[in-house]
């Protein structure tokens, strides 16, 4: 069996113009797991990105210097769209600045987003969906027996959930409790892939390590 480690992006920019940018906090948490993989001696044979610059960032700071392979798949949902369209275009200042009724907001886009209940999305979960799954296949269509991915909490919950055979609605449980840069580990072999571990920091387990514990 071959390993597909798949890590959340450090810390992004959340309530700023441009969320796609690491904050200096995202850096330093890319920078403890790249350590530790190192550390324990985690070799990859094969590096993979969405196309989205905190993702690519975070490889970077995790001191991989190879070209890594992009598929847009690994991209999170963009939720200021789905936003854009539940609210059609009013969104409640409340839901842009204010991190507890942001993510209360974010859990219930998501949920109706699943269910259809509104249009207008620049894609739909089908198509969410269907493009993670794309992505799992392109990552594992391979020789390599390590691969690593960078990508985000909302693609880890949908590839997690797939692999537990779990409902639609606990993609979204699962995508709310992913840390930043927590480890996700999959087995695989041929079309044949297994959820071996989930959301796991290690590196934050020191005094020094749980102060770069975030999840958004």
């Amino acid at each position: 069996m071959a390993e597909l480690l798949v890590i959340r992006h450090g810390q992004a920019s959340f309530g700023q113009d441009n969320y796609d940018i690491l904050s200096d906090l995202g850096h330093q948490q890319s920078e403890a797991v790249g350590a530790l993989l190192r550390e324990m001696d985690w070799v990859p044979d094969r590096l993979v990105t969405g196309t989205l610059t905190r993702q690519k960032d975070t490889l970077s700071s995790m001191g991989f210097t190879e070209t890594a392979e992009e598929h847009a798949g690994f991209n999170e949902y963009d939720f200021g769209d789905l936003l854009q369209a539940r609210f059609k275009g009013d969104v409640p200042e409340l839901v842009k600045g204010d991190r507890k009724t942001h993510f209360r907001a974010l859990r219930d886009t998501v949920f109706e987003w699943q269910d259809a209940a509104f249009d207008g999305a620049s894609e739909t979960y089908a198509e969410f969906a269907a493009r993670v799954e794309a992505a799992r296949a392109f990552a594992t269509n391979t020789d390599a027996k390590r691969v690593l991915v960078i990508s985000s909490g909302g693609v880890i919950g949908q590839m997690t959930a797939t692999a537990l055979g779990a409902g639609k609605r606990h993609m979204m449980e699962l995508n709310l409790q992913v840390k930043n840069t927590a480890m996700t580990r999959f087995m695989f072999k041929g079309a044949r892939c297994s959820l071996s571990e989930f959301n796991a920091t290690p590196h934050f387990m020191t005094p020094n390590g749980a102060a770069l514990l975030s999840y958004s």
